[in-house]
């Protein structure tokens, strides 16, 4: 399977030859190579300089796409349950209890206050985003429309390494859950081997099972049946209703009365949980789905995670929180043994909906980034029935799977927030630059007082941050701190003009609600733990010297092609 210079694609069967993976000019002999790396200079500043143009993103690069468009049978109402079921199955089943024993306490219940209060604030940043641009890439179109290949690569590359961290969690207490319907721990359903680490040494071979099963689903369709996914979302939903409502007659206010055990940095530690849908390709009408769909979605969550919260530290004391199961365990403590086996069922069902969204984000995501050539276009194909990225969904299941199989649940939960949070920043960065900054509109003159504003707003969110994570509690440092941010953005509300205005669906509030966005964002990645840090800074370390070697090779070529296409059909068309 191979794209020719003329733009048609060729069907290869499976596509597993050197085409396939390095189809690029570069790419086709060593001299070719060589003389490539010696360009790298060059080749680099231009991808880095170059914003792809809304209207690239939707129509050329989206043809690149192997064999089939990506069908279109998602609306409002679809894109809000799969938020809905994404984000309640993962976050309230899987890290609710980590989070309230070892982290927070009863206190978490702010903690996903916080949390809601970012996300929905980047959640508005990325609509404007999604309307405008309602294609597969989500986040990686974005940022590469405002902020260059380079940005963007490594943003998209450690948001999937997340989304299959994140999996893998799920996978693990899926584990759990299941071995509490049959009356079993979860290590009963594990093999211990004693020559692993202490961390990696319960193998979980159900885990691996539902990742494949969730593989098959994900291949078959993007959407499912749409009256079992009504069904589904329904009893998911009653669920929850009988966790609050039969959790409540069991509680307890005297586990209220230690509700801060970790003290605020606890709180701010365990708020670093965001949910995100990238399926604004699939949608009908992207100017009413998509704003419906996500803050429809991230306002049921934020109440949900809140009265399940308060719900579960009501039940027990913080400190006797199961971690595996922490809901199903709790009404067995609380002797309402048979209400386990609804909660379990329940859970079960949440965490296969997390797995099934997860599964077709990864695969929307890399295969839009396989468009652009930064990865092998083997990636991109698209099955010519079902309409879904088979090669994508199929590699990043099996990466989940095998994370799923040795890692135990702390040591993941441990690692999901960081790449999230950089990523919604990103987004928030770009749409202001995408609001300020048009080539060849803005003046260098405003050019040079955004740049200054930004630098005002980040020195100072980042200094806060800084300040915070030394365990600093002097209200005078943040008093100057404060007003540095706000004199970066009120200087972008009053002295650096927009340049470009929405066309279907506007962010209020602007600058103000994208620059509250950065400020959050950065305070939160402040209280992140230095093992995050340093495993953030190994994959993005490694996403670098890929594309510097392979991926900004790629797509400079294929750019290059791109552009003399147009060219040519310009005088084509004279």
């Amino acid at each position: 399977m191979t794209t020719t210079t003329s733009g048609t694609v060729k069907n290869r069967g499976c596509g597993c030859t050197k085409e396939d993976f390095l189809p690029e000019e570069s790419f086709q002999s060593w001299e070719n190579y060589v003389e490539a790396v010696t360009q790298t200079g060059s080749r680099l500043v231009n991808r880095v300089t170059t914003r792809s143009q809304n209207e690239i993103e939707l129509n050329e690069v989206k043809a690149q796409t192997i064999v089939n468009e990506l069908k279109k049978p998602l609306n409002w109402w679809d894109l809000m349950l799969s938020g809905i079921g994404a984000a309640l199955g993962a976050s309230v089943f899987v890290y609710t209890g980590i989070e309230a024993r070892l982290t927070a306490g009863p206190a978490v219940v702010l903690s996903y206050l916080i949390s809601g209060v970012s996300a929905m604030l980047s959640v508005f940043c990325y609509i404007e985003f999604a309307v405008e641009m309602p294609i597969a890439g989500g986040s990686f179109d974005y940022l590469r429309a405002q902020l260059g290949d380079l940005v963007a690569f490594i943003a998209a590359g450690n948001i999937i390494l997340e989304y299959v961290i994140g999996g893998a969690a799920v996978a693990r207490s899926w584990t759990s859950h299941f071995a509490v319907l049959l009356n079993r721990k979860p290590d009963d359903l594990r093999i211990l081997v004693h020559s692993l680490p202490n961390d990696y040494c319960h193998l979980d071979f159900v885990a691996v099972c539902i990742t494949m099963f969730i593989c098959v689903l994900a291949v078959r369709n993007t959407k499912g049946s749409p009256r079992l996914n009504y069904i589904t979302s329904i009893f998911h939903v009653l669920v929850i209703v009988f966790i609050i409502v039969a959790g409540l007659t069991r509680a307890n206010v005297k586990n209220f009365s230690s509700f801060a055990p970790f003290g605020v940095s606890g709180v701010f530690k365990a708020s670093s949980v965001l949910f995100f849908s990238t399926l604004s390709e699939g949608t009908k009408k992207p100017r009413r789905d998509i704003p419906i769909g996500l803050v429809g979605s991230m306002v049921v969550t934020i109440a949900a995670y809140c009265l399940l919260a308060v719900t579960l530290c009501l039940m027990q004391p913080f400190d006797e929180i199961d971690i595996d199961a922490p809901y199903a365990v709790a009404f067995s403590a609380a002797g309402v043994d048979w209400a386990k086996y609804v909660v379990a069922a329940g859970a079960l069902k949440g965490m296969t909906t997390v797995l099934f969204s997860g599964a077709v984000d990864q695969a929307w995501e890399l295969t839009h980034i396989a468009r652009t050539h930064m990865i092998p276009p083997w990636f991109a194909k698209i099955n010519e029935k079902t309409g879904t990225p088979v090669n994508a969904t199929f590699v990043l299941l099996v990466a989940t799977s095998v994370v799923a199989f040795f890692t135990d649940l702390q040591i993941l939960s441990s690692l999901v927030s960081i790449a999230t949070l950089f990523i919604v920043l990103l987004v928030a960065v770009a749409f202001l630059v995408s609001r300020y900054y048009v080539t060849e509109v803005t003046t260098s003159a405003n050019r040079d007082k955004l740049v200054l504003c930004l630098i005002l707003i980040f020195s100072s969110s980042i200094a806060n941050a800084f300040y915070w994570a030394l365990d600093g509690r002097h209200w005078i440092v943040y008093s100057i701190l404060v007003p540095i941010w706000f004199s970066g953005t009120i200087g972008l509300r009053l002295f650096v003009p927009q340049a470009r205005e929405p066309k279907l669906w506007g962010v209020p509030l602007v600058p103000w609600l994208p620059s509250t966005s950065i400020a959050i964002n950065i305070f939160l990645l402040g209280s992140i733990d230095r093992m995050s840090y340093l495993r953030f800074g190994a994959w993005t370390s490694f996403l670098v010297i890929y594309y510097v070697f392979f991926g900004l090779h790629a797509s400079y070529d294929t750019a290059q092609e791109a552009e003399q296409k147009r060219e040519n059909d310009q005088v084509g068309g004279v």
